[in-house]
């Protein structure tokens, strides 16, 4: 269920109103059908899944808005429920309650306490008597999500009361992975303390990268050693131009924000944001090394979604580059496989041409490692490179890597 029509038709019509791969075949293989009836939509299920967005307040806080309305019509929606349409799945032949609500969406420690269950029980339900209550944060990656979903590390329930977990584990129980069961503000920060770690790792290795390119030492070898230690593992040690995206910038503000609500300063998290905020615009202090008057001059950009296989610009860290470069009076070309259209919303006056024509600009930047950017033709070219991409690494005539 969603109010916005436009999603609600595409849908129905088996096209993902987002890219990410795997979607449409779902929406084509399965009877998935979208609806703006929220009423309709309870009463002929038996667990609602809360999935609106938190976006952030300019403190860096969570707007609450979206989760506040979505339980009151929930809440409307469970009072006027009297009967029910549907012949119950296997998971409804013990159900404990008629309906069991889960928060999904990403919400700061004690939200669906204090927030989402109030708000439910405005007409006189009670949670945990009523109807069940629990709180299961997901872990997907855009570009990734399908497999995500369907090969997790773990499920996270964070439950009201044991009879509420109870609905979710049975809903969950031909997944081949653990399955913790917590109280619902353990599962709320399991979310973010996942999230805020990746981040960490992330800026570290930034760091250490940037102290790399200055004694002379490629960050990726050192990586690469590091990675070999158990108690490290490979995963997030690709230092770049930082971590974008809906998720990582977002959630690790908000448990700034948390922190400081309850008197707690989180020095490491605040400094992983700082160093963030500043890491992408090193790409272009390395530019300067080389064309060192950008105004008039044309910079070719080859990326501009914060990650390969998404159309997701949110947080992208080519954002905060794009603008340098303007403020700078360079011209830009750009090109990416499926953001273009996204970003011209906020960059009209940007060139968004073919890969080639970035290619014949005066110095290439390269800020998403699409697969593509591999396979291009690097010879002769200017390259200042965020990602690593290693055709530019071996052909361009003038070379550089942010971290390396």
């Amino acid at each position: 269920m969603d109010i916005d029509e436009n999603k609600i038709n595409s849908i129905n019509k088996c096209i993902s109103p987002v890219y990410e791969d795997g979607i449409e075949d779902i929406l084509s293989k399965y009877n998935i059908t979208a609806t703006t009836d929220l009423a309709q939509s309870v009463q002929d299920s038996e667990i609602s899944f809360i999935c609106v967005g938190t976006p952030p307040n300019p403190d860096g806080s969570q707007d609450m808005g979206y989760i506040k309305s979505a339980a009151k019509d929930l809440s409307n929606a469970l009072h006027s429920t009297v009967t029910r349409n549907y012949v119950p799945l296997d998971i409804g032949k013990n159900m404990p309650y008629g309906h069991t609500v889960v928060v999904k969406s990403t919400v700061v420690p004690g939200t669906t306490e204090n927030i989402v269950i109030p708000a439910l029980e405005e007409h006189g339900k009670k949670a945990g008597k009523d109807f069940g209550v629990c709180m299961n944060p997901e872990f997907l990656k855009e570009g990734t999500a399908v497999a995500d979903f369907m090969n997790p590390d773990r499920i996270v329930i964070g439950e009201y009361n044991k009879e509420s977990g109870d609905v979710l584990a049975e809903l969950y129980k031909d997944f081949k992975c653990p399955i913790l069961r917590t109280d619902l503000k353990t599962a709320e920060m399991i979310k973010y303390a996942s999230n805020a770690f990746l981040a960490t790792k992330i800026s570290f290795m930034n760091e250490i990268g940037n102290i790399c390119k200055a004694l002379g030492i490629d960050v990726y070898d050192v990586a690469r050693g590091m990675g070999y230690d158990g108690r490290i593992g490979n995963k997030f040690l690709n230092a770049g131009i930082g971590f974008g995206g809906s998720c990582f910038p977002k959630d690790v503000n908000a448990l700034v924000a948390k922190s400081k609500d309850i008197g707690y300063e989180p020095e490491i998290l605040e400094h992983v944001l700082k160093l963030n905020d500043e890491q992408p615009l090193r790409i272009v202090s390395l530019l300067k090394k080389h064309i060192p008057t950008l105004k008039g001059s044309t910079v070719g950009v080859l990326g501009l979604s914060f990650k390969p296989d998404t159309d997701d610009i949110r947080e992208s860290r080519a954002i905060p580059i794009v603008n340098a470069l303007l403020k700078e009076g360079a011209s830009i070309k750009a090109y990416d496989p499926k953001a273009m259209d996204n970003f011209r919303k906020l960059f009209p006056q940007v060139g968004y041409v073919a890969p080639e024509d970035v290619l014949s600009s005066d110095a290439v930047l390269i800020l998403t490692e699409w697969k593509e950017f591999d396979e291009l033709d690097y010879k002769g070219k200017t390259v200042i490179d965020g990602r690593r991409i290693i055709r530019a690494k071996k052909e361009a005539d003038v070379y550089e890597g942010i971290c390396w």
